[in-house]
């Protein structure tokens, strides 16, 4: 996804007037103007996409936050919303049987059996996928597989 993509998605949510999704696109926007105005270099597509997963840690943890304290249900599931909406914009992440191939494809190419090529496995599938696959997931697929 460009920045190009996110300003016309910013123009989008203000003529629909979608105040939740216009606090959160605006909330990426800053941090694509935080990288252009201290490392003075365009925002790249690698810096959208560690833009939008770090705001979907926040966001996370405060929506965490939010349900422990079981205060605000209205703030829970603007949070809750907004979370879904950054999940959006990130390209489609690897899971499942097409991690689980993926995986096998890595393991018979690399020769790799044992445990300790467990790393070595997790670098290339995050070559080949750019970082976009479940990593907990691909961790207990290895698990399973690596002696």
């Amino acid at each position: 996804m460009q920045k190009q993509e996110i300003l016309e998605m910013i123009k989008d949510a203000m003529r629909a007037k979608d105040k939740v999704r216009l606090s959160i696109l605006r909330q990426v926007n800053e941090e694509f103007k935080k990288i252009e105005v201290d490392e003075r270099r365009e925002v790249t597509e690698a810096d959208v996409t560690a833009c939008v997963k770090k705001l979907i840690k926040v966001t996370s943890e405060t929506l965490e936050f939010s349900k422990k304290a079981a205060t605000d249900d209205e703030r829970s599931e603007s949070l809750a919303r907004q979370v879904q909406i950054l999940e959006d914009l990130l390209p489609h992440q690897l899971a499942g049987d097409e991690l689980a191939g993926l995986i096998d494809s890595i393991l018979a190419e690399g020769g790799y059996s044992s445990k300790k090529d467990m790393g070595k496995v997790m670098k290339e599938l995050g070559e080949k996928t750019g970082g976009n696959f479940d990593k907990p997931e691909a961790a207990k697929i290895l698990g399973t597989k690596l002696v």
